[in-house]
């Protein structure tokens, strides 16, 4: 069973976002259209692949949407990105974990704090939740990214399964069409508990903070 962790686990950057434009007086999704403008190569894709330095990416990024209409510097975007744990997303991964028929693993599109192939590890809360998948895939170790086939592949081999053997959770379509082409069943998370309604049918498991859909 493999998650996304930011908009599935976390709260969505997304409305982060969409404040930010509206404070600084851009247009609306202007950040998200620079990000996903060149998806393979601009500086979002390449911080997420460890192939930039936050100060790198802060000088690209900038550029980026400078060409855009609208220079926006890379590191206020990126403090734009932390978000909330959701409890009934962690309530019912620990149902999971606990249930003991299925493996796990968090599918995460990061970032290396400081460039030099360190971080500054994550915050406190997020520990116990980290700790509860057997396998945690990061972009900026691995050096893939989804929409990458490769990052689901590495996933897969991680826990030892098929992708015919896989759910996979993200809030992105971008992210899951690989997935189910793979012959993975997706769930998009938009509302968190239909996205848990959906899942506990497709695994036989009443999970809480689901509801009917």
């Amino acid at each position: 069973m493999l998650f996304d962790f930011g908009g599935v686990i976390l709260t969505s950057p997304f409305e982060a976002f969409a404040n930010y434009e509206t404070r600084c007086g851009l247009p609306a999704g202007f950040l998200r259209t620079v990000n996903a403008t060149d998806p393979d190569t601009n500086a979002w894709a390449r911080l997420e692949r460890g192939e930039l330095s936050l100060a790198d990416f802060d000088e690209a990024f900038a550029a980026e949407s400078a060409a855009m209409g609208h220079r926006v510097e890379g590191t206020q975007v990126l403090a734009l990105l932390a978000g909330e744990l959701r409890p009934e997303m962690v309530a019912a991964l620990r149902q999971i974990t606990t249930d003991g028929r299925f493996v796990t693993a968090l599918l995460t599109n990061n970032f290396l704090s400081h460039g030099d192939g360190s971080d500054g590890g994550s915050p406190p809360a997020w520990e116990p939740v980290l700790d509860m998948f057997d396998a945690v895939i990061e972009s900026s170790r691995v050096g893939v990214r989804k929409p990458d086939r490769r990052f689901y592949e590495l996933a897969c081999e991680e826990l030892g399964i098929e992708p015919t053997d896989a759910v996979f959770l993200d809030d992105l379509g971008v992210n899951l069409k690989p997935a189910r082409d793979m012959g993975m069943i997706t769930i998009k998370v938009t509302d968190p508990a239909v996205a848990l309604a959906e899942l506990a049918e497709v695994i036989g498991l009443g999970l809480i903070g689901s509801s009917a859909r």
